[in-house]
């Protein structure tokens, strides 16, 4: 049996990485008593699927993940189930069953959208430039871990949203998410001239081939 839990990433959960968030999956299903299914071979790995990785520092609203179960479950009863067993910065929004044959999970994401809260003031008019000149860019040549590429075709779209209650200034951005072709926020931030410990970023959506799916915490 596979299912697929969506879930939140707040609070100190915000710095445990992609490898670490896997290896909580795991303890977090032996807590929650759920039988595991584990890969063959001479180094068997139980088998658990995160969509896509984030970036140290960032929350999110829409992350998910999948297990494959040996056996049947009571579906209804896992939400609480599993919520019993999370620490504290993860919350379940959903748990659902699904084909346990389907392709993998990180292979179907496509773009995810953040939203990022400018946390120290900037003008509106400067900021509402830099977006259009960032867009309106044919190449953003960077460089990452040594290697350079082009940034500006994983950047689908920047938006200036309306001020949230505190009147902080919020940007929405939508980058490639696909393997091998990975926008990050923090390099978007840093052509816009703003620094990222400036900031607040939230993942907010993920984006997948066969449908859209926007996923917020309550």
């Amino acid at each position: 049996m596979r299912i697929r839990i969506t879930f939140t990433k707040t609070g100190a959960l915000r710095y445990i990485g992609h490898l670490d968030l896997h290896k909580l999956w795991e303890r977090t299903s032996r807590r929650a008593n759920l039988a595991l299914s584990y890969s063959q071979g001479f180094h068997p790995q139980p088998k658990i699927q995160l969509a896509s990785a984030l970036p140290l520092g960032f929350s999110s609203r829409c992350e998910l993940v999948d297990l494959w179960i040996d056996g049947e479950v009571d579906l209804p009863a896992l939400p609480l189930r599993i919520s019993n067993a999370v620490p504290p910065g993860l919350k379940i929004l959903n748990v659902e069953s699904v084909d346990e044959k389907g392709p993998p999970l990180q292979t179907q994401v496509i773009s995810a959208e953040y939203e990022v809260t400018l946390l120290t003031e900037m003008d509106v008019d400067m900021l509402t430039r830099h977006i259009a000149d960032c867009l309106l860019s044919e190449s953003l040549p960077r460089e990452r871990r040594g290697k350079s590429y082009d940034l500006r075709p994983l950047i689908e779209s920047i938006n200036l949203l309306e001020s949230d209650q505190d009147n902080d200034l919020r940007l929405s951005i939508q980058l490639a998410a696909r393997e091998g072709a990975t926008g990050r926020p923090e390099e978007v931030l840093d052509v816009l001239g703003i620094s990222y410990e400036d900031t607040r970023v939230e993942r907010c959506r993920l984006l997948f081939k066969e449908k859209q799916s926007t996923l917020n915490a309550d």
